[in-house]
């Protein structure tokens, strides 16, 4: 059975939009999925289903609205994909700190930004079709480089820092029965 990652978008962010992971995971569960496993507490899942990506993700929104009472936007990878995202690494050179290196991703392929690099040194960016990945060395709270691409953000996107993203590969490529 093939397995994914599930990256939700905004829950569990402060008081709000408050999702247990116990409960998640049951209500995956509920929803045909296997070998669910959580990590952290902002909405990032692995999970296994026979479903394809394109049915996967809309089964999740819908069963997860219903069952949370708010709406939760899901973006899938599938481990290939994920760890494509890892080893793209295009700011491996120089991202010192794995919780100033972002990556975001969207639920489909979106165009590059219009900005520029030299409007946000020594804050770094590179975009694919489906991710961002973001160098921001003097740290996320007053980044201009986010602030700007924030403002291109469809509202599909959801984000994590690169310790989160590799240690969601290394938990999806373990496999959970041992």
């Amino acid at each position: 059975m093939p397995t994914h990652v599930a990256l939700l978008r905004g829950i569990n962010l402060g008081s709000r939009r408050r999702v247990s992971m116990t409960d998640l995971r049951g209500w995956l569960g509920e929803l045909g999925c296997t070998g669910v496993r959580t990590f952290l507490q902002s909405g990032n899942v692995v999970l296994d289903s026979d479903e394809p990506p394109s049915t996967l993700g809309p089964l999740m929104e819908a069963g997860l609205a219903e069952r949370a009472g708010f709406p939760i936007a899901c973006v899938l990878r599938t481990v290939g994909e994920l760890r494509a995202v890892v080893e793209s690494d295009p700011f491996g050179d120089v991202a010192t700190d794995g919780t100033r290196y972002l990556v975001s991703f969207r639920a489909a392929p979106a165009p590059p930004p219009t900005f520029a690099h030299a409007d946000f040194e020594p804050e770094r960016f590179h975009f694919d079709e489906r991710e961002s990945y973001f160098w921001l060395a003097d740290g996320i709270r007053n980044s201009k480089l986010l602030a700007a691409a924030a403002k291109t953000d469809d509202g599909t996107a959801t984000m994590r820092n690169w310790n989160t993203v590799t240690r969601l590969l290394t938990i999806a490529e373990t496999n959970p029965n041992g």
